[in-house]
């Protein structure tokens, strides 16, 4: 059996380097190498073609004499790995979101995508319908027209914390956030649904209690402007259900779910806010229109009490739907079976894979999810792999030459390290083919057993 034993100082006298690598890892110009004694040997990687090389311990002599100690060779490679990190940052995140041009995009692309134009639409129709709704109150003092006027508030509110948070789940990535700020949208949609339960639910169901408790006289609840007032709401309101429907529609066939799978899992919380919140306005209109058309007809105002009471339990279902989706959502969904099955069969069925385990993918946003799993390579195959690129005459030269154990580590340490590297091709090139096959797919963990 073979000892582990030091033979760091054996290794480094008999080991070559390029000039390459001489350059890169000991911080050498080329005129420094030109006074260093040349080895030509065959290159591994093309026939007949020689290649001249250093004696590794020749190059590290000369490092430590133009950089003055061991110690100062090393904190330059530490400050040159450093840069390299900021460097491939930069090619990663190539502009912070300070800068003008990202920023500007940014804003472009807010109002272009489905989420965004149909959640600006929707806060300007119910802004506009508030201010309408909140006239009527004061004119009025209904109790129904004062929950719709707070539905219309809060749904207004809502929609414009969406749009914040669509307009920052646009962000880039940056080093802070690796990620991106996919999940912004489920954040202010949990908000928005927090927001919906306080102000619509419980303001218009207390203000239904006192109603029916302290019932009001001599107030002319149902007149013309009540009803042209819920008339002009629930048309605008139609028309932004009705664009939420079609958006909602659309995502649900890209992602090959059904319109209540897309909208129960909430894959675009955004949307999916204004149509549940658009579909609870229409019926919540219906309901006050109802309520004032029978105290109207009737004399009694606990018909408008109980409208306002019945708004506001429907706005807590909306509400309680809406946190308990997007709750979920933050913490961490897998992407639909299928899917996750499609994503294993791609990688089982390459060459170089023995087996895969422990598969998992998470979404980090309606449009983004991260794929892991554990891959078990075949090392034959890999070794296989690498041996095609080598010149195996030399190979067995080399094999032939060596004849103490020291010789023979050092033969197998250089090919292991290249067979390694050969790994390495192939893990970038699976992780390259699962992206294009996937353009959602942001992040990749591939753990090699």
């Amino acid at each position: 059996m073979l000892k582990r034993r030091d033979y760091t100082k054996k290794y480094t006298d008999n080991n070559t380097i390029t000039a390459v690598r001489a350059m890169q890892e000991y911080m050498l110009p080329p005129s420094d190498l030109e006074e260093l004694r040349q080895i030509r040997v065959r290159s591994p990687y093309a026939s007949n073609a020689p290649i001249h090389v250093y004696l590794e311990r020749d190059v590290e002599k000369k490092a430590i004499e133009v950089w003055g100690s061991k110690e100062a060779l090393e904190r330059e490679r530490k400050r040159l790995k450093r840069l390299e990190v900021k460097r491939r940052q930069k090619l990663q995140f190539p502009m912070s979101q300070s800068d003008n041009g990202p920023v500007m995009s940014q804003y472009k692309g807010l109002l272009s995508g489905g989420p965004g134009r149909v959640v600006a639409f929707a806060a300007a129709a119910n802004g506009l319908i508030c201010f309408f709704k909140l006239g009527c109150f004061l004119s009025t003092g209904s109790a129904s027209m004062f929950s719709e006027t707070l539905h219309s508030l809060a749904d207004t509110c809502n929609q414009l914390l969406l749009l914040w948070g669509i307009n920052e789940s646009l962000k880039k990535a940056d080093e802070e956030h690796p990620y991106g700020f996919g999940n912004m949208r489920h954040i202010m949609s949990l908000i928005s649904g927090v927001g919906i339960f306080c102000i619509g639910c419980g303001a218009s169901i207390y203000h239904g209690i006192q109603v029916l408790l302290h019932p009001a006289s001599g107030l002319e609840i149902g007149n013309m402007m009540s009803f042209s007032v819920l008339l002009g709401a629930a048309v605008m309101e139609s028309a932004s259900l009705a664009l939420a429907v079609n958006e909602t529609r659309r995502n649900a066939k890209k992602y090959e779910l059904s319109f209540w799978e897309y909208v129960k899992e909430s894959r675009d919380p955004s949307t999916n806010v204004v149509l549940l919140e658009d579909s609870a306005a229409v019926m919540g209109v219906g309901i006050a229109g109802s309520a004032i058309a029978l105290t109207y007809y009737t004399g009694n105002v606990l018909f408008d009490a109980v409208g306002s009471i019945m708004i506001g339990g429907l706005l807590g279902g909306v509400a309680t739907f809406l946190v308990t989706s997007n709750a979920n959502a933050l913490i961490g969904r897998s992407i639909p079976p299928s899917r996750l099955e499609e994503l294993q069969e791609m990688l089982e069925d390459d060459a170089v894979i023995r087996g895969v385990y422990d598969v998992k993918a998470t979404q980090l946003s309606s449009e983004e999810f991260k794929f892991k799993a554990e891959i078990d390579f075949d090392g034959r195959e890999i070794t296989r792999a690498y041996l095609a690129s080598v010149d195996m005459e030399n190979m067995l030269q080399e094999i032939h030459a060596v004849q103490t154990l020291e010789e023979l580590e050092i033969l197998i340490s250089r090919y292991g390290e290249h067979v390694i590297d050969t790994l390495g091709v192939h893990v970038d090139r699976i992780e390259s083919e699962l992206k294009k096959k996937n353009p959602d797919l942001r992040h990749i963990d591939l753990e090699v057993l």
